[in-house]
């Protein structure tokens, strides 16, 4: 069963809170074609920077947090599609092409190229408007009331830190991602006479499986080194 990653209550901010990176800026925009007009979007950023949105939870497919706002404690939920087996297997791969995109997975970073190689397999790392379905206990008549936006808009930044966020978000887990690579690479790594004949034909498919797995290698102590 997938674990569910719970982000701490953010502070209260004072001013416009940016989101920097290409995936939370993407994301940002999907939120925004849920709101039914400006002053919507307003006052959800600003419900989103006061400090009454309770600690965010993370599963794949699915997010909730608990809004308090001067009219009560509401309970915002929310879903959106996760990738499937082929897809997950597929991203693993475009993230095993080079050593450099190993490295970026444990930081919270998702290089352009790897969402430009993904897009091109028919896979869409940030979801579209009309794949974020969100309900509320608040009863709002629109189906993205204030405190979802809130929400979302939160679930953004947390994205925006770090892009892992939203690979669990989209079922494409951190550790199952890397453990694939792993289990990529063993299975690549070519041995008896087709090591030979990469040999004689030169070092440069080898080298670059090398690289790669001395990334992950890299990769996975740090991790290790990071949770102690």
């Amino acid at each position: 069963m997938s674990a569910a990653l719970t982000f701490p209550r953010e502070p209260h901010r004072r001013g416009m809170v940016r989101v920097e990176s290409w995936w939370g800026r993407a994301f940002l925009r999907a939120i925004e074609e849920l709101a039914y007009d400006d002053n919507q979007l307003s006052g959800a950023r600003s419900l989103a920077r006061s400090g009454r949105i309770g600690g965010l939870v993370v599963e794949p497919g699915r997010f909730a947090a608990a809004v308090d706002d001067e009219r009560g404690l509401w309970t915002v939920t929310g879903t959106v599609p996760v990738l499937d087996e082929d897809s997950v297997a597929a991203l693993a791969e475009v993230l095993g092409a080079s050593p450099e995109r190993a490295e970026a997975l444990l930081v919270g970073e998702l290089p352009l190229d790897v969402a430009e190689h993904a897009e091109e397999a028919g896979i869409e790392l940030v979801p579209y408007g009309d794949e974020l379905a969100v309900t509320c206990t608040c009863g709002h008549w629109h189906a993205a009331c204030g405190h979802s936006l809130a929400v979302l808009h939160q679930l953004c930044w947390i994205v925006d830190r770090d892009a892992s966020a939203l690979l669990h978000l989209r079922g494409a887990e951190r550790d199952e991602l890397l453990g694939r690579l792993r289990s990529g690479l063993r299975q690549d790594r070519p041995a008896g006479p087709a090591a030979a004949a990469i040999a004689v034909a030169g070092e440069s498919t080898r080298d670059q499986v090398d690289d790669v797995e001395i990334a992950l290698d890299a990769v996975l102590r740090a991790r290790h080194l990071l949770e102690e």
